[in-house]
């Protein structure tokens, strides 16, 4: 019997709000960041890749990856404004595709609210074909810390309490491991931070309704947000973090995974002990036993 992943998002709301989104014309500057540099890392590989799945991506800045693979399927929880016939209508925990259909896959910006996320990544890998590349970006680490803070703070005054209003995102090391643990060869993670500067959190709601990635926290609260808690909430972000302009800044940590299917013509690292040479030697200094004090020193 499988363990049943925790429920973390409410994955209806949030299918809806990248709909709203979407129709609104929505999507903004960290979308169209990420997938640049997606973009840039695959080009890089000096390969011609054939069979290529982009998985959730934005649509606006997807054009940017066309040139990557001669063969585009596009999937993701909401069907596109600019119908295609490649495209379906798939959700990251239960993907529809057969193993060993893709040499190439692509996410921008959209596993961090999926709540099987190893078991996720153990299907993408399952999707390459030997030797296939898999690259995405996710929202991690200490992604909206200020708007975290600055709530909690603020609920604690007026209500004495906390609730979840921010999501949770993982951390680098953490991705790391689980690129691991999902089979993938060659795992690599890096992260970039950019910090927005907004003239008031009005302006940042707006970007996060914008990118349909406001609160979908399965135990998020259903009451509005009142006035009284507005107030007290843009009082802490100002007082805590607001900057000499009275802008207050906004961070996004983007989180760059990198693996491929496992393939017998890739590196593999060397069995413990069957090194040729010495370091010592190689560095040319006298190797000393293990608690014995240099000379000289």
């Amino acid at each position: 019997m499988t363990d049943t992943p925790p429920l973390i998002f409410d994955r209806s709301a949030y299918r809806a709000q990248r709909k709203r989104a979407g129709k609104a014309g929505g999507e903004t500057l960290l979308a169209d960041l990420a997938i640049s540099a997606l973009a840039e890392r695959v080009s890089i590989v000096n390969r011609r890749f054939t069979d290529a799945l982009n998985l959730g991506c934005y649509e606006k800045p997807s054009h940017k990856l066309t040139n990557l693979a001669e063969n585009w399927t596009y999937a993701g929880i909401v069907q596109p404004i600019q119908n295609s016939d490649s495209w379906v209508v798939a959700d990251e925990d239960a993907l529809p595709f057969a193993e060993k259909s893709f040499d190439l896959i692509v996410s921008a910006l959209s596993l961090h609210v999926v709540n099987d996320l190893p078991g996720a990544l153990v299907q993408i890998r399952r999707a390459l074909k030997p030797d296939g590349l898999f690259v995405a970006a996710m929202f991690g680490g200490d992604t909206l810390s200020e708007l975290r803070v600055s709530f909690a703070n603020a609920e604690t005054k007026i209500s004495g309490g906390v609730s979840p209003r921010v999501l949770p995102f993982a951390d680098m090391l953490k991705l790391g491991s689980l690129l691991q643990r999902a089979g993938f060869a060659l795992p690599v993670t890096d992260i970039e931070r950019t910090i927005l500067r907004y003239r008031d959190i009005v302006k940042l709601f707006t970007d996060l309704r914008a990118m349909g990635e406001t609160n979908v926290l399965a135990a998020r609260t259903r009451t509005p947000l009142t006035r009284r808690l507005l107030g007290s909430l843009v009082e802490e972000y100002v007082d805590g973090y607001a900057d000499s302009d009275d802008r207050i800044p906004a961070t996004f940590e983007t989180i760059f995974l990198t693996g491929w299917a496992p393939h017998e013509s890739q590196q593999r690292p060397l069995r413990p002990g069957s090194a040729k040479m010495r370091l010592a030697d190689a560095l040319g200094t006298k190797e000393h036993p293990s608690g014995e004090k240099p000379r000289g020193l």
